[in-house]
């Protein structure tokens, strides 16, 4: 009885909110169920695909598929939490959330954590492009090597592309009509996957390396082509960080709430776990089928070990074009979460101006270029970015935001689901120190290990 009763003020509540949302925005969505999870997997899916092989190589195949298991349900755990914490307020916006939690620290708090992590992909998706399109321009060209022409200089690269195809569809008013491109460069990486699986069964182990390189079997160490279940090596402790942020997708949960049409919360928490799932999957078999074909030969950027067998291959060729096209069009997805908390920040309450929504987009996109061009080798400020800002957005402040949000009244401090979320929040710090300890050690061993991103 008393849990029907706490049931029934929870639907009350539920119902209380979906109002008060609907009083706050006068603005109906127009985004359906499919084009919502098009969008929501589209930001899930990033660079971070192209170093789970590396990362199913340091952990073994059960151990990888433990851990993949875990940070997704944690991550639908996660949408749970925003989506309860936004319809007892009413409320469509991350920040918002952090500023009916914590008062203005938390708006700016979680305003400047979205913004550090979503610069970080950005970054991650622009040094894609910097060092995999040079090499796709080489490949039409058919030479094996590079040269010092200005086309093949990653640097003018992103300029160009950045100008000619980012700039012009950040400037776009809403995010549902990105959920066309989202749906191409999904299809891109599906793509992607498929070569991987067909691959698979064409590359021998061991490797025959391109070129004059003889390889001398009696030098091939006898385990290097046999599947390992469960291993650890130093390199195991970037998994969880690599996997983290391959999953994180929780500021976009909320834009992407308000532009959907019929916005229930079992809706919109369905649309999270049908993503989830359709990523888990994808992510599964690229990683394992990646390193089935190089075992320990997996570098931490997946499509660049292909290019010791063939440089001109045609269809890894075809699949660096995928690639390139889908981190390109997955930067504007990114970009309009930052905006947004970005306006929320220095214009709150300001209705929709365009210059602020253009001025923003061309500071951020000539930051980040700029970051892209000045860093040699984006992963070490992605080793720290992917340990300090992924776990913040999936486990810290959801966990915060409900706990401060759902009434006592409603919920008591010593309630089960109370108690969930303060672990779930500890269990957030542990990951943080935990990534941070180790990305320390290594830097202060000296060893430059290299690290997958989202």
């Amino acid at each position: 009885m008393e849990l029907q009763k706490q049931s029934n003020g929870n639907h009350h509540h539920d119902i209380t909110g979906e109002l008060i949302f609907l009083c706050l925005f006068q603005f109906e969505g127009k985004t359906s169920f499919g084009m919502s999870v098009f969008n929501l997997s589209n930001a899930i899916m990033g660079s971070g695909i192209l170093g789970l092989s590396y990362a199913m190589s340091n952990t073994g195949i059960v151990l990888f598929l433990i851990l993949l298991t875990c940070i997704a349900c944690l991550s639908c755990y996660s949408v749970h939490l925003l989506l309860r914490s936004a319809g007892v307020v009413g409320i469509r916006a991350y920040e918002q959330l952090g500023l009916r939690a914590f008062g203005h620290p938390g708006k700016i708090l979680a305003a400047v954590i979205i913004t550090l992590h979503n610069i970080g992909a950005m970054s991650s998706y622009l040094f894609i492009v910097k060092s995999e399109l040079p090499l796709v321009i080489q490949a039409f060209l058919g030479q094996t090597s590079s040269s010092d022409d200005w086309f093949m200089n990653g640097n003018y690269l992103i300029i160009i592309v950045t100008v000619c195809v980012i700039l012009p569809l950040t400037l776009m008013k809403h995010l549902g009509y990105l959920g066309y491109t989202s749906g191409f460069s999904l299809s891109c990486m599906v793509f992607f996957l498929s070569a991987v699986i067909y691959k698979r069964f064409n590359i021998a182990c061991p490797l025959e390396v391109f070129g004059n390189y003889s390889v001398d079997t009696a030098a091939i160490p006898e385990d290097t082509c046999t599947i390992k279940f469960f291993t650890i090596n130093q390199e195991t402790a970037y998994t969880i960080p690599i996997l983290a942020f391959a999953f994180v997708c929780h500021p976009e949960v909320l834009p992407i709430y308000t532009e959907l049409s019929n916005p229930t919360k079992r809706r919109m928490q369905n649309i999270g776990n049908v993503s989830i799932l359709g990523m888990f999957i994808m992510y599964f078999l690229t990683a394992i089928f990646g390193y089935l074909t190089f075992y320990e030969n997996t570098e931490a950027e997946l499509l660049h070990t292909y290019s010791k067998v063939d440089p001109l291959d045609t269809l890894i060729l075809c699949v660096r074009l995928a690639v390139l096209v889908a981190v390109t069009l997955t930067v504007p997805v990114v970009l309009f979460p930052i905006r947004r908390a970005l306006l929320q920040l220095l214009f709150p309450g300001r209705p929709f101006h365009w210059l602020s929504h253009i001025t923003i987009a061309v500071c951020l996109l000539f930051a980040v270029n700029l970051l892209v061009i000045l860093v040699p080798n984006i992963r070490d400020i992605f080793g720290i970015t992917g340990a300090t800002t992924a776990p913040s957005l999936i486990f810290i402040l959801p966990g915060l935001f409900y706990i401060r949000i759902i009434p006592t009244n409603q919920e008591p401090m010593n309630s089960r689901p109370k108690i969930q979320a303060a672990c779930f929040t500890a269990l957030g710090f542990i990951f943080m120190t935990m990534s941070l300890t180790f990305i320390g050690l290594d830097w202060t061993s000296g060893e430059k290990r290299s690290l997958g991103g989202h």
